[in-house]
Formats: structure tokens, C-alpha cells, sequence
């Protein structure tokens, strides 16, 4: 439902297109080659509403980029495989986190109950002694430590729910186990009913549904589109509990140090955002507003920035080779402490699954 209604919407954008826009000829061969490298085919109709918003956004990349030489942000853009799309057009097709009807609690009703299952535990961050002025000066990253798989690029798909969850899985099981496997998306897609596969859904959901029935790998079941296929015998990995972190950047740093990679939701919606190139992103447009499921690896500091670094499911050629650096410790920054979960696995899983099939 959520890409039809994307679709009709270009349909209505592509017709209020003015017949008489004129186009900015000195760009000409830049838009040709960016369609090339990015394989992009259109109408003829189509294109004409593709190359204004394109060149709307190459207009706001020099912009940014203009101030940015002059000091004025910490962050550069640049143009990407979604430079066809206006904001609205790329929130719609792109953003699928829901948030859970838990998450609207507040701290103080947590402590009272938080409204998931029995399975899903609170993670306080007391439980590890760190000292905040240890923690200011520590740096994590857990693609250095092999908790990490490559990027990977969710399409036109509102799939980023799925994406952040195998991602603290893999890093789990891979901490745990010994072992890291690249999980299954797809899976989760066509299997878990409680979600909606493209059109969005609730980690905690994809989450339980690999407690209780487990998860294929990438190779054993992958990225397309399919009907439950899902077979006990090719199981890659199993979950035990969801932690949920306590809400606070402190806290989540506190537990991304000793646990590994934490699936987040973050506010994606800035246009600064699709268009990210590399530095620490700072732009104090990205509220705590939320709709995109990403995975924290890790946390630095660069040119005198804290920052956090994210995995995201846009690909490699998005970003940081598809990572991005959120600015730590500025006011939450894009809500990113907000709503941080990750599984937990235990050694028993890792025997039961070790002599399996886990391709």
C-alpha cells in the first residue's frame, strides 16, 4: 500500500510539472552521467519532473557545501542515487520504522512497566562502572572488532525495521558465537506477520519472532521478493531476550561499549540527511522525531566532535560508504538514545546451532 500510494503520488507531481520549466543547460552532461551511474530510465514525461528535482537538489548541495567551506557546518552533501526524489517523496518510500505504543511512555511509566511482552527486559546503564570522564575519551568501533557485517542496501523497500534488527543480531551472535553471519532481512520480511514487510514495522516484533522461531542467513534465504519460505533445518541464528537500554546518550554509550552494535531509531527525514556526503552530521534541523531503523557500531571524535557512528541500509554508495557520523552528546541529536534494543544469545544457542547447516 505505502509504494502504491508513493507511486500515485510522482503520477500527481509528474502532471503539475510546468510545461514551460526551463532547464539549466550548463548541467546537462552532469545530469546525463548521473543517470548513467546510477542506471536511472525514465519516460518522457518523467524525466522532465526527474531533472528539476534533481536539479533543485544540486542547487541545495552547492549551497551547503559553499557554507560549509566557510565554516558554517560540520558536515558535507553531495549528490547520490536518490537525488531524483524530493524530501517527501524519499520519506515516503524509504522511511518503515513504526513506533511502539511502549515507546510513548514516560521514563517514569518505564519503571512502572514498559508494555512489552515478558521477554523484553530494561538494561540499566549502572550496571558498568565507567566513569563519565572515561567514557568522553573512549572510542568504539565494532567493525574493528568483527561484530560488523558490509553494508547493505534496502532498494525502495520501507525495510529498515529488518536491516537494524539483523544487524545487532549479527553482532551478537558473532560476539558470542565466534561466528559472523550475514542474517536474513528477507525472512523477516515475507515471515513475520505482526509486520508489513515493505510498508514498515516494530523491531521488538521482528525481534520476537526470532526468539521463537529463528533466523536464516542472507545466503540461505536472500534479499527478494518471495512468499514465507522460511525452513527449521537452514536456522543461522537464535535470540534468547530483547534488552531494551534505558533512554539517555549516556547510557546507550555506556552499553554499546560492553554489549557491541544497538539497533536505534533515528529522525531520517532531513533532506541534509538523504544527501549526506561525510563529516560529523550536526544539523540541528533533525529533531527527535522518528521513522528509521539503523545500527549504532560505534563512537568517536573528529575535529573536536563527538560522533556516533551508524550503520545504515542505503547502500555504499550513500554516506561514509554507507555509514553516517551523528553528533554525540549535542542534545540527543535526531533522537537517536531514544529507543535502542539489542538481542541477547547465549553459548547454549551457539552449540545447538554449531554442527547445523547455517549457510
Amino acid at each position: 500500500m505505502k509504494f502504491c500510494l508513493f507511486l500515485g503520488c510522482v503520477a500527481v507531481s509528474i502532471l503539475a510539472v510546468a510545461s514551460g520549466h526551463t532547464f539549466n543547460s550548463t548541467l546537462d552532461e552532469d545530469w546525463k552521467s548521473w543517470k548513467s551511474h546510477y542506471e536511472k530510465q525514465y519516460t518522457q514525461d518523467e524525466e522532465s519532473y526527474r531533472r528539476m528535482v534533481w536539479e533543485d537538489n544540486m542547487r541545495y548541495i552547492r549551497q551547503h557545501n559553499l557554507e560549509h567551506s566557510m565554516g558554517k557546518h560540520t558536515f558535507t552533501v553531495g549528490m547520490n542515487q536518490y537525488g531524483d526524489l524530493t524530501t517527501e517523496e524519499f520519506n515516503e518510500l524509504m522511511n518503515g520504522f513504526f513506533q511502539d505504543e511502549a515507546d510513548n511512555s514516560t521514563e517514569e511509566d518505564d519503571d512502572k512497566g514498559d508494555g512489552y511482552d515478558e521477554d523484553v527486559d530494561d538494561l540499566e546503564s549502572d550496571e558498568f562502572e565507567e566513569s563519565d570522564d572515561v567514557m568522553k575519551h573512549a572510542i568504539i568501533d565494532w567493525r574493528q572488532r568483527g561484530l560488523v557485517t558490509p553494508v547493505k542496501n534496502q532498494g525502495p523497500c520501507g525495510s529498515c525495521w529488518a536491516f537494524s534488527v539483523t544487524g545487532a543480531i549479527e553482532g551478537q551472535w558473532a560476539k558470542i558465537c565466534k561466528r559472523l553471519v550475514s542474517l536474513s532481512e528477507q525472512n523477516l520480511l515475507d515471515c513475520d506477520r505482526r509486520n508489513y514487510g515493505c510498508n514498515g514495522g516494530y523491531k521488538i516484533y521482528a525481534f520476537q519472532y526470532v526468539i521463537k522461531n529463528g533466523i536464516q542467513s542472507e545466503k540461505a534465504y536472500p534479499y527478494k521478493q518471495n512468499r514465507c519460505k522460511f525452513r527449521k533445518d537452514k536456522i543461522a541464528a537464535r535470540i534468547k531476550a530483547i534488552k531494551k537500554v534505558r533512554r539517555g546518550e549516556q547510557n546507550l554509550a555506556k552499553v554499546l561499549k560492553n554489549r557491541g552494535p544497538i539497533a536505534v531509531s533515528l529522525n531520517s527525514h532531513p533532506r541534509s540527511f538523504h544527501l549526506y556526503k561525510q563529516g560529523v552530521y550536526s544539523d540541528p534541523k533533525c529533531t527527535q522525531r522518528r521513522g528509521h531503523a539503523v545500527l549504532v557500531v560505534g563512537f568517536g571524535r573528529e575535529d573536536g566532535m563527538n560522533y556516533w557512528l551508524v550503520k545504515n541500509s542505503w547502500g555504499t554508495r550513500w554516506g561514509e560508504k554507507g555509514f553516517i557520523k551523528i553528533a554525540k552528546d549535542r542534545g540527543n541529536l535526531c533522537g537517536i538514545a531514544n529507543y535502542a534494543v539489542y538481542p541477547k544469545v547465549t553459548r547454549r544457542m551457539c552449540k545447538t546451532l554449531a554442527s547445523s547447516n547455517s549457510t
